[in-house]
């Protein structure tokens, strides 16, 4: 039962396990715990009643809460696992917060491993929800190669996915996007009603891909610290 009602949560999903990349979601990332820069965003941002991590580790949960987060509750061992969805974890918190009488109109699901979410977009984000009344906002990104002329390798050969529109010139094809992986918006009613972030009405909110890597190996890790530095220092060059 609810006993307050609240505007704003920052959900940082940050499980323990990562086979890839162990420890990924506390390793330095140019100076600092990777999750470190998602926390103190959510909070300089200061548009959230609450900044919270959900997770499996008692060692991400201490480097959590010191850089500011709360961590009320430990995730359960059901969604902690490989198979454990994004949505999955966002309703297991949304159900404790309002077991503990807390209960949020709009939410923020921030990943751990988002070192280019700024303070700035976050309240844009925020801002594009209650405008454009969308279910979520979700950060985007361009495609680097049109997908239309990507092809298929099967028994050592390869062949067009698309052939209608192989031919056709990148400058001609229609661009196409693909989730970020940085943050999702959403109202929580709506996400609570549906069980899904892919709600009917999606808004895009189109980012640029030096501001964009995915982190799933080694080598995007250290792609990733580079596109980091090269944008802090651009940062610099024009204050």
């Amino acid at each position: 039962m609810c006993e307050r009602f609240m505007k704003r949560i920052a959900i940082i999903t940050a499980r323990g396990g990562s086979k890839r990349i162990p420890l990924k979601n506390i390793k330095v990332f140019c100076g600092k715990p990777v999750i470190v820069y998602s926390i103190a965003s959510a909070c300089k941002s200061s548009i959230f009643d609450t900044v919270m991590v959900s997770t499996d580790s008692r060692q991400i949960a201490d480097i959590a809460k010191a850089a500011g987060a709360e961590v009320p509750f430990l995730r359960s061992s059901k969604n902690a696992d490989d198979y454990a969805t994004t949505d999955d974890v966002l309703i297991e918190v949304l159900h404790n917060y309002a077991k503990a009488g807390k209960c949020y109109e709009q939410a923020c699901c921030i990943y751990p491993t988002a070192p280019f979410v700024t303070a700035q977009r976050l309240r844009y984000g925020m801002e594009c929800l209650t405008e454009t009344g969308a279910d979520t906002v979700m950060s985007v990104v361009k495609y680097a190669f049109p997908p239309q002329r990507g092809m298929w390798i099967r028994s050592g050969r390869a062949s067009p996915i698309f052939p209608h529109l192989f031919q056709h010139r990148s400058q001609d094809l229609e661009p196409v996007y693909h989730d970020a992986g940085q943050f999702y918006c959403f109202d929580v009613n709506r996400f609570l009603a549906s069980g899904s972030l892919i709600g009917d009405y999606v808004y895009p909110l189109i980012l640029n891909e030096l501001e964009v890597q995915d982190i799933d190996s080694p080598s995007d890790w250290e792609l990733a610290q580079i596109k980091y530095e090269m944008l802090r220092k651009k940062n610099r060059e024009q204050m």
